[in-house]
């Protein structure tokens, strides 16, 4: 069974474990860029439809990932969300935009 997707750095013991052999390869820089992408979509995708903490923490881990291919750090994305946050604020309060209007320029 081809599967082809990237997967947590236990899962082949994990594997292996249960008595299976896994077929792995490390994989380049472009590819796991390209991987991590997959993989926020398909952990975005499982959040939405089951709704719990255990995909929520998935998500984070590959958005971890993420910054960590850019340079930055947990903490580093960690302190920037809190600069995001005091300019622009949370979603907290669960304002909708439903619209913006022209300025009256009487």
């Amino acid at each position: 069974m081809k599967i082809r997707k990237l997967v947590r750095d236990k899962i082949p013991k994990i594997i292996r474990a249960d008595g299976k052999i896994p077929i792995t390869h490390i994989a380049s820089a472009p590819e796991f860029r390209k991987a991590l992408l997959e993989k926020l979509k398909e952990e975005v995708k499982e959040f939405m439809q089951e709704r719990n903490t255990s995909e929520l923490v998935d998500i984070l881990e590959v958005v971890y990932a993420c910054g960590l291919e850019l340079n930055t750090s947990p903490k580093k994305l960690e302190l920037l969300r809190k600069e995001k946050v005091t300019k622009r604020g949370s979603f907290t309060k669960r304002i909708i935009l439903d619209k913006v209007g022209e300025k009256n320029n009487s």
